[in-house]
């Protein structure tokens, strides 16, 4: 079986995670702060801040913004059901209220003309997940921004859910260098692994510094990491969301190797695009010129879905939906509402796989699989 993702555990992994495990301090230490000096130089930012996962970044920033924006619950968060539902579920663990927009049929991100027709004056939060790497148009998420600001006098703050997307690029430059909030992930599926690792870019000191005391407890892990009394006053009480020296050292390892698993992620992606255009049953999502998309997934949309994910299966090939839509669960049926053109593609998108391991004898195999029909 070609299986959809595959684990890149580089082998430089070995010696200094055993160096670590037995060196009488495994929590958040120097790894950690290591792992983010590397972060920051990649990303060209000096706000960025790792946390024990993804969507504990995602709740941190949640909880950042409801005292800074003085949020309650009728402030309204937009976003997209075409997600991982950690993507919404610290929405609603904050007790914000969601408002669904539309997905765009072109590239499965969140519909932006759609988003510009929900926006009203209890808008405070666009949210939006990079689906499969491809990044949503900023240029147009800023543009509605400033509209809403010109209508209502507030500008609603941006969370980019960047899990899909390591390495992605808009407009020649690096997710999490757009004014916004954005989140990545490293779990264990992910283009590069911590095992269970994540982290947010941030675009201020003062963000900064308090998601640093709030990731743990509220305390400064940096003083008193040696001090196990945890002397110190805290301000505002915080989470256990902080990484550890054990992810940090396989987080950092492995993204050693991130530009080389991006580019053949993105190598296959290009050979899809090349030779499954025109195939019967297939259609391709559209490219924008400006988005250099990581292509965690390589989503097509295909007529009998449940017919195509068997014949693929049994020739070993594994394809899937990835993820259920999230307005159709118990916990969110209070906001459901009509999404025509989600409805259209959410039971026909399907992903192949596309990641790095995928050789040129797979990819061809696959396709010539998808050719045969199903």
């Amino acid at each position: 079986m070609i299986p959809l993702f595959k684990v890149m555990m580089s082998e430089s992994v070995q010696e200094p995670l055993i160096k670590t495990l037995y060196s009488g301090y495994i929590g958040q230490g120097e790894k950690v702060e290591e792992f983010e000096t590397v972060l920051k130089e990649y990303f060209g930012n000096d706000y960025i801040v790792t946390v024990n996962t993804g969507t504990s970044g995602l709740h941190l920033i949640y909880h950042m913004l409801k005292t800074k924006l003085n949020l309650n619950e009728k402030s309204e968060v937009l976003a997209t059901p075409h997600t991982c539902f950690a993507s919404n579920s610290p929405i609603l663990l904050n007790n914000l209220k969601l408002k669904w927009v539309d997905v765009d049929p072109k590239n499965m991100n969140i519909d932006l003309d759609d988003l510009a027709r929900k926006i009203t004056n209890n808008t405070k939060i666009i949210s939006f997940t990079h689906w499969g790497g491809m990044p949503v148009d900023l240029n147009k998420v800023k543009e509605i921004c400033n509209d809403t600001e010109s209508l209502f006098g507030f500008r609603p703050v941006v969370v980019e859910d960047a899990a899909h997307a390591l390495g992605a690029e808009y407009n020649g430059k690096k997710l999490g260098n757009h004014g916004n909030f954005v989140m990545y992930s490293m779990q264990a599926i992910k283009h590069v692994t911590g095992v269970d690792l994540g982290f947010i870019v941030l675009q201020n000191a003062d963000d900064y510094d308090r998601s640093v005391l709030l990731r743990w407890y509220g305390m400064n892990r940096r003083v008193n990491r040696l001090d196990m009394r945890c002397l110190g006053d805290v301000i505002e009480p915080g989470f256990k969301f902080h990484a550890n020296d054990v992810n940090a050292v396989v987080g950092m390892e492995n993204f050693k190797r991130l530009n080389f698993v991006v580019e053949k992620h993105r190598e296959n992606a290009k050979y899809y695009d090349d030779n499954l255009v025109g195939v019967d049953g297939v259609t391709l999502l559209e490219r924008n010129p400006l988005c250099n998309s990581s292509f965690w997934l390589y989503t097509i949309i295909v007529e009998d879905r449940p017919g195509f994910i068997k014949a693929m299966k049994e020739r070993g090939i594994m394809t899937s939906q990835v993820h259920e839509r999230n307005d159709r669960y118990t916990c969110t049926k209070e906001f459901v509402c009509h999404l025509p053109k989600y409805e259209t593609i959410v039971n026909k998108q399907v992903n192949i796989p596309v990641h790095w391991d995928v050789s040129q004898e797979d990819r061809e195999y696959i396709v010539k699989s998808i050719k045969e029909g199903w």
